[in-house]
């Protein structure tokens, strides 16, 4: 072989290395970027879920002093409840007596 084709083979075999190497430092580029990208990505879902945990705390907190409010209401009204149904007790052995008194004066109970 004479001088120009080793220059040639030699030229042809140093752009095949050069080519070589840029691809496979493109794959590394590639991969680098989309490694980055996951993480960003898994970062922007960790910050939303923590927020939307955050979200959902806050409406629990709210739900369970709207339930305690819920409760001390009902415990209100079966108190006023009982109340009404001691005076309804009362009121009537109260016209259960008057009945009989009128029964035993001769009159005629209504």
């Amino acid at each position: 072989m004479d001088a120009a084709t080793l220059g040639a083979v030699g030229t042809i075999v140093v752009g095949l290395a050069a080519a070589g190497a840029a691809l496979i430092g493109n794959r590394g580029a590639n991969a680098a970027q989309q490694s980055g990208a996951v993480l960003g990505g898994y970062s922007t879902l960790v910050d939303n879920l923590q927020e939307e945990r955050d979200k959902l705390a806050r409406q629990l907190s709210e739900n369970e002093v709207k339930l305690a409010a819920a409760y001390a209401e009902l415990a209100s009204e079966r108190a006023d409840k009982a109340a009404l149904q001691g005076q309804i007790t009362a009121l009537t052995t109260e016209n259960t007596r008057l009945r009989g008194q009128i029964a035993e004066l001769g009159g005629q109970p209504t």
